[in-house]
């Protein structure tokens, strides 16, 4: 039986009687204590996340979990719709669950969805998204002392640091991870 030394982001794991995912973890020795893993982890059934910790040798009951390729249809206020591009089922997935993955989702963009038991626990972007500069103040002229950026609010609302020479209604990639500018698409 695996152990809380074998614990794995994006891995479900049975806690307290719930299904978890396990979103951060680190492994820490202080000084004269034992080892342990600290875990973050996020409920399936009520979305809500805890920091727990385990005894490094503590067994885990892994659930096991499927993944499947959706793309992004639309938004509206029922939530975020995803579809199988083979079977063409709709999926709805509301704004509590997406969380932060929404500042990067735009039409048709293929996601990875975990599910356990059937139920969603998980979504895993791409590591990087083409979005649109829908606004973007020019850069002025003498400003480029070193690496100077100016603020470009994307089409999906968000905005991030572009260099001066990038202007409005260009399309740049944006890393998913940091949410940060990586270039011109």
């Amino acid at each position: 039986m695996p152990s809380a030394n074998d614990m794995r982001k994006g891995m479900c794991i049975k806690y307290n009687g719930d299904i978890v995912v396990v979103l951060d973890f680190q492994h820490r020795t202080p000084g004269n204590l034992r080892a342990f893993v600290q875990a973050t982890l996020r409920s399936i059934k009520t979305g809500k996340s805890s920091l727990v910790r385990f005894n490094s040798n503590e067994p885990l009951e892994i659930v096991p979990m499927e993944h499947k390729d959706l793309d992004f249809s639309y938004k509206d206020n029922t939530g975020y719709h995803f579809m199988d591009p083979e079977t063409f089922e709709t999926l709805t997935l509301q704004e509590e669950f997406i969380g932060d993955a929404k500042n990067y989702l735009t039409e048709n963009l293929r996601v990875e969805i975990m599910f356990t038991n059937d139920q969603p626990a998980q979504i895993n972007l791409p590591s990087s998204v083409n979005l649109k500069i829908v606004e973007s103040p020019e850069g002025v002229r003498g400003d480029t002392a070193s690496n100077v950026t100016k603020p470009a609010k994307l089409e999906t609302g968000i905005t991030v640091g572009v260099p001066l020479f990038i202007k409005e209604g260009e399309i740049i990639k944006v890393s998913t991870v940091t949410g940060e500018y990586m270039g011109r698409a």
